[in-house]
């Protein structure tokens, strides 16, 4: 990915890091499947009257709402009402990471590294450490609640990948089209209408200030900001490039939840995050030797001008990320023993 990719991968790390601090205040006011139901149809009342629909396939617009809109935080926000800590809540959730590249492979055939895979594998290694240091048996249904959530994330993340819309931003504000109707009949049965009014009740007070700026926080920060830079980079690298980097979500949400919480990470939560970190940036990260000989082919040096033909079709990496064929690169080419020149392989750039 380029640095200015990156970047953006990191903002949004970032921005959704916080954003369970901002859901722990709003589940304080409202029931979580109400909580969801309302989140996601103040922003689909706009969407609606100002927002064109985006020119992607039907199926691929509900199939983003109903991952990651509906499933998701259908997971997340039961979890975080029955209890499951903030913190601990962002570290879990990235679950959505191992079951992205499993599904990418799977069902969209993107190709994966040993590196790669070996990376994911130490993430998920630092998952399950956490869970077992802070989960324990008493919290099996909240964790897998918010486990559940990121295998809707993930879901989402492969329905957005393939609806590859040329304005990320507007596919982004109609999935919230989807979740209010399915989520607002859940909460009805579940719930029930005395649960709801009672929380309507006294969301007018000074006392539930706090709960209404997390839910603008959800709304903007975490879905229009967070989420449409998030499609934007499903839709230009494989699923497999891009969802590592929501595992480094946890770092945020465990030092806001410490800070504005008061919640202290436990010692396997710690070893755990560090693991999490390690192999977001190994799987993220390429050998010198595979990123040079990407360029080195057989047919470069018997082609009569002595240079490697055009590709005929994109050209993948050891990470299975397109290569551009316009900018300058390097590939290794045999070069002649000369006098005061070790011979082996020189670097030449075109």
């Amino acid at each position: 990915m380029p640095i200015r990719d990156v970047a953006l991968a990191l903002a949004v790390a970032v921005l959704w890091g916080l954003n369970f601090l901002a859901i722990h205040l709003s589940l304080e006011q409202f029931p979580p499947l109400f909580l969801v139901a309302l989140r996601f149809a103040l922003l689909a009342i706009p969407t609606l009257v100002l927002v064109p629909r985006p020119d992607v396939p039907l199926r691929w617009l509900i199939g983003y709402g109903l991952g990651f809109g509906t499933l998701q935080f259908f997971g997340l926000y039961l979890g975080m009402a029955a209890g499951f800590p903030a913190g601990l809540a962002s570290l879990v959730l990235q679950s959505s990471a191992p079951f992205t590249v499993l599904l990418g492979a799977l069902l969209l055939r993107e190709r994966l590294s040993g590196r790669r895979m070996t990376g994911v594998a130490v993430a998920v290694a630092g998952l399950g450490v956490v869970g077992l240091a802070r989960g324990g048996l008493d919290g099996w249904v909240p964790f897998l609640l918010v486990v559940l959530g990121g295998f809707g994330w993930a879901l989402g993340n492969l329905a957005s990948r393939q609806a590859k819309a040329e304005r990320p931003m507007h596919l982004v504000l109609w999935m919230a089209v989807v979740p209010p109707l399915p989520m607002l009949a859940l909460s009805l049965a579940v719930e029930g209408p005395a649960q709801i009014g009672d929380a309507l009740a006294g969301a007018f007070t000074a006392e539930a200030l706090p709960a209404w700026l997390g839910l603008l926080y959800t709304i903007v920060a975490g879905t229009v900001v967070g989420s449409g830079v998030w499609v934007w980079l499903m839709a230009r690298h494989p699923a497999s490039t891009v969802a590592p980097f929501s595992m480094l979500v946890p770092v945020v949400g465990f030092v806001a939840a410490w800070a504005w919480l008061g919640e202290v990470p436990l010692r396997g939560e710690l070893v755990g995050g560090v693991l999490v970190v390690l192999g977001v940036l190994w799987a993220n990260g390429r050998s010198r030797r595979r990123r040079d000989e990407v360029w080195a082919t057989p047919s470069a040096a018997s082609t009569p001008s002595g240079r490697r033909p055009a590709p005929s079709g994109p050209v993948l990496d050891d990470a299975a990320e397109p290569v551009s064929h316009t900018r300058t690169t390097a590939r290794l080419i045999p070069a002649r023993p000369r006098a005061g020149i070790r011979s082996g392989y020189g670097t030449e750039h075109q």
